[in-house]
Order: structure tokens, then C-alpha cells, then sequence
């Protein structure tokens, strides 16, 4: 929690410090990382640059530079008040228009790719499509009990994006793990019910079923359709 609380008073000093004048270029290349105060200064400098590329593209780094220095020594700031709060105000609505724009982009690509995959993945043999829209193939029969949605399950399981990308495996981690199957995702609730103990199956869940236009970032983006091999281990009531 710490860390993660840490994270964001990185971003949101960036996002407020992320306005000044200019900076001596070349500063920080004779900088020399001995001793534990400047190998974490630069950890937490490192993370800061990370972020702010993430969230705000393009910059100006000797002025962001010259600015967190100003606000972190005291120094008296080289625009007034009003100028920089104008000046925030512009940057965060600009990260937010590229943000939507960028979502938006992301989400008809992964909606095309994920609508042409599905298409073609149904017309495979051994493939069946619920009411719901998720497929579903049998790699291996069970022969032990059937869960409800209530249920604790043990799997393993290996999830992919349509071009293979692996996003999460429990296989890769060689570990299998245990859900209350109704927290899950509703292509999983409703899979995991058509298995019995001992199954393995593989499911191409389409986005409505998934994480939707949200997605899981960093690794699962906006109306993405995943695919899973799942290997029903056990229940747990």
C-alpha cells in the first residue's frame, strides 16, 4: 500500500511541478551514483521519468527539471501563480484528450482483431459458442464434480491475447492458484461451470465477457478478447 500510495505522490509532484524555465543541459551526466542517498535519489528520479512519459508525452525535460528543482530547494518560481496553475490545468486536460484518444484507437483495433480471431475460431472443429458468446473447446475431459459459481476452485490456467502475448499464467509461474469463482470474470463464471474436476479447457472469451472498454492495464488493453487454457484442479466448498 505504501509503495503503491508512494507511486502516486510521484505522478501528481510531476503533474504539479511540471512547469519552469530552463535548465543547463547536461547537468546530471557528471552525476555519480555512490552511496546509498544518490542510487535511491536516482531510483525515485528514474521512476518519476517512467511515469511522467507514460501519462504526458512529449516534454520539455530541462524545464521540468529546472522546475522540480525550484519547488524542491525553495526556490522562488519563474512564473506567477496564476500562469502555473493556467499552465496545469492545460497539461492535464492535454494528458487526458491523448489518453482518450489513445483508448479509443486501442480499443477499435483490439475490437477488430478480437471480432475477426473469434470469426475464424468457431468455425474450428470441436469448437462451441454459448448463448453468451463465449467459445469453448475441450482439450481433456474430467470426471469429477462440476462447480458453482459460488465455489472455491483450484486451476491452472495460461491466458493470451490474440496474438499470443501471454498476460497471465499460472502455468508459467508453476503454481496453480485458488479464486471464489463468482469474483471472477463473467467468461471465466460461466466456463468454469461447463468443466468437471480433472477438465482442461480452452476458452476465447470476447471482451463483453472480459475486462470490456476499461480493460487491465498494462497488459490487457481496452476490448481486448482473451484466450485461456484452464485445467480444472479441485473445489473447495
Amino acid at each position: 500500500m505504501q509503495v503503491a500510495k508512494m507511486a502516486w505522490v510521484v505522478i501528481i509532484a510531476f503533474l504539479l511541478l511540471g512547469c519552469g524555465g530552463g535548465a543547463d543541459k547536461g547537468e546530471t551526466s557528471s552525476v555519480k551514483l555512490e552511496g546509498e542517498n544518490p542510487r535511491s535519489s536516482y531510483a525515485v528520479g528514474y521512476n518519476y521519468g517512467t511515469n511522467i512519459r507514460r501519462i504526458a508525452g512529449e516534454m520539455d525535460v530541462d524545464a521540468l527539471l529546472a522546475g522540480v528543482r525550484d519547488a524542491y530547494t525553495g526556490g522562488e518560481a519563474r512564473m506567477k501563480p496564476e500562469e502555473l496553475q493556467q499552465r496545469l490545468q492545460q497539461f492535464q486536460q492535454d494528458v487526458m484528450r491523448r489518453d482518450q484518444a489513445r483508448r479509443q484507437e486501442e480499443s477499435s483495433r483490439n475490437k477488430a482483431e478480437g471480432d475477426a480471431f473469434r470469426e475464424a475460431n468457431a468455425k474450428k472443429p470441436g469448437v462451441k459458442v454459448t448463448d453468451s458468446g463465449l467459445q469453448y473447446s475441450v482439450i481433456q475431459a474430467g470426471k469429477g464434480a462440476t462447480p458453482r459459481a459460488s465455489d472455491m476452485v483450484k486451476v491452472h490456467y495460461h491466458g493470451t491475447l490474440v496474438d499470443g502475448t501471454v498476460f497471465d499464467s499460472s502455468v508459467e509461474r508453476g503454481e496453480p492458484v485458488t479464486f471464489r469463482l463468482d469474483r471472477l470474470i463473467p467468461g471465466w463464471v460461466e466456463g468454469i461451470q461447463l468443466m468437471k474436476v480433472g477438465a482442461r479447457y480452452r476458452f476465447v472469451i470476447p471482451p463483453e465477457l472480459g475486462y470490456g472498454k476499461r480493460g487491465s492495464p498494462p497488459r490487457i488493453g481496452a476490448d481486448a478478447t482473451l484466450v485461456f487454457e484452464v485445467e480444472l484442479l479441485g473445489i473447495e466448498k
